[in-house]
């Protein structure tokens, strides 16, 4: 069995009454936990190159980080994002960690948890559901033609990204499921800061459109108090703990590709309220994960990060460099010189937010002594720290040098943190500004369709918005084929999405998918459960 989570949350300061326990190694902590609480830590933000097959092993670091921060003497807590099972029974696999860094329990985090995802699955789709109800009833305004609210599921499946409802009645209409990760109530929930709050958000959403053009609201179809009874137990953050016993606030879980991909912002505020440091991480590589968490999370809460860690590996550098999978055991400085354009590119988009950026090379069993002093040379040539960190062997203790340089570079103060866009510049000028300043593209193009979808929000003033750009995470472009660091690309911005309460507006481009497919061989085929009930393959 693995430690009581109750110890811990003591020895944070969690009053016994604030503790809401879900068997002996999780529990939900009280929001009453945060009353009066100065938020006294210091938030280090970890992000990664752009992902690649061989893995960067993000949230691994962010584990191993903490641990190490902790072997260091320092009090410590994570904030991160709970898995998804889309991903667990998909292509990815499980998202706790690995090795000495990982957050336990592994299994029951990585598939029901604490039933946060099936809170919110089950809100959406009640509203689906009353929608379809008053739409057949034809007691509503909102036009058949005109929904937006589509059906969410937390599963990986391709076959309902299009679908047909009421099929032989006057109502019949298109429409589709998107995943848990991608719902606006995922984001909603990892953004609001209490009741009254998600209350607020739940009745603004966006659901459609009448025939003239005007937004139809959630609260008109007189269910956001129901949904607000289904999320109730959901809202409070989840605490678990490393394998080195460093308290780890789970909670929410957007996609960086396809929402905001950010942990709760009451999560990181119970992190910060608890500890002296608090890591967190954003989705996938600092274009996607990181400009959201700057953008979206850190503009609506008022938090800033006082320092920013990119995660690489040596594979996945030499993969960008033009190694095939299979061969990224070979040692090859050539490639990896190559693939150090990938690091560079996320460098420059993080030194854009005017704090310290300090290198995590993530170290795997293969990678040759001569290829990780290249990747330092070039930290140092960019006058960068660096730290070479083995923490799925090592733990904590493969992360002292990591969390050395860390702490040195963060400075007295945590500086105010500048955006790239204002909410009231034109679409067209915050697009510009992520994809020139954060992708590296020459420019931007909106398909016939976006812009007229784009006239329709601005009509009521829904492009004031941040933006939130739903892109794929296998490169700087919108093109998943262009790894390394392209140049000389457009982005293409096809389709619009409105999620007015969360509070962005949502840029579709290239061919980004809100429901993943499966791939050929599954994950799910590898997970076995024994007679005594073990679980193994997650």
């Amino acid at each position: 069995m693995h430690p009581d989570i109750s110890p811990l949350a003591a020895a944070l300061g969690i009053a016994p009454e604030h503790l809401i326990l879900h068997g002996r190694q999780m529990a939900k902590i009280s929001l009453q936990a945060l009353k009066d609480k100065p938020q006294r830590g210091r938030l280090i933000l970890v992000s990664a190159i752009t992902p690649t097959p061989a893995g960067e092993g993000k949230t691994t670091v962010s584990i191993g980080l903490a641990q190490g921060l902790k072997k260091a003497g320092q009090s410590v807590a994570l904030a991160l994002r709970q898995p998804s099972m889309g991903p667990v029974f998909g292509r990815k696999g499980g998202a706790t960690g690995g090795g000495k860094s990982t957050v336990l329990p592994a299994h029951s985090i990585n598939l029901h948890f604490t039933g946060d995802f099936h809170a919110i699955t089950c809100a959406h789709n009640l509203l689906s559901a009353v929608i379809d109800n008053q739409l057949f009833l034809g007691e509503t305004r909102l036009s058949p033609e005109h929904v937006l609210w589509k059906r969410v599921m937390d599963m990986n499946d391709r076959a309902l990204r299009s679908v047909r409802t009421a099929v032989g009645k006057p109502t019949e209409r298109a429409t589709g499921f998107d995943i848990t990760a991608a719902s606006e109530i995922m984001a909603i929930m990892c953004l609001a800061e209490s009741l009254p709050d998600l209350r607020r958000r739940l009745e603004r959403i966006v659901v459609g459109f009448t025939a003239e053009g005007d937004p139809v609201y959630a609260k008109e179809f007189r269910v956001t108090g129901a949904m607000l009874a289904l999320l109730r137990e959901a809202l409070p953050p989840n605490l678990v703990q490393s394998v080195e016993g460093v308290p780890a606030f789970v909670h929410g879980g957007p996609f960086a590709n396809i929402a905001h991909g950010c942990n709760s912002v009451l999560a990181t505020r119970m992190a910060l309220a608890h500890a002296d440091y608090a890591v967190t991480e954003a989705g996938f590589a600092f274009d996607l994960g990181g400009e959201k968490f700057m953008h979206i999370k850190c503009r609506q809460s008022g938090l800033a990060p006082a320092a920013i860690v990119i995660v690489a590996t040596v594979r996945a550098l030499k993969m960008h460099g033009g190694v095939p999978l299979d061969q990224l055991t070979q040692t090859d400085t050539a490639a990896l010189e190559r693939g150090l354009e990938n690091l560079a590119a996320h460098l420059d988009s993080a030194a854009q937010f005017q704090r310290p950026v300090i290198v995590a090379i993530n170290q795997f069993a293969n990678d040759h002594p001569d290829e990780l002093a290249l990747v330092h040379e070039f930290c140092r040539s960019r006058g960068v720290p660096s730290a070479t960190a083995n923490v799925f062997g090592d733990g904590g203790s493969g992360a002292l040098q990591l969390a050395e340089k860390v702490m040195a570079a963060l400075p007295p103060e945590t500086p105010k943190l500048p955006f790239l866009y204002q909410p009231d510049d034109s679409v067209e000028t915050k697009l510009t500004a992520i994809a020139t300043k954060i992708y590296g593209a020459d420019g931007v193009v909106l398909t016939d369709e976006a812009k007229a979808k784009l006239a329709l929000f601005a009509r009521s003033g829904f492009d004031k918005l941040p933006l939130c750009m739903a892109k794929t995470q296998d490169s700087l472009s919108d093109d998943a084929k262009k790894r390394g660091r392209p140049r000389g690309f457009v982005i293409t911005v096809r389709d619009f999405e409105i999620a007015n309460g969360a509070g962005f507006l949502v840029a579709l481009t290239g061919t980004m998918m809100r429901m993943p497919a499966l791939p050929k061989v599954p994950a799910a085929e590898r997970i076995q459960v024994t007679d005594d009930g073990i679980m193994s393959g997650i």
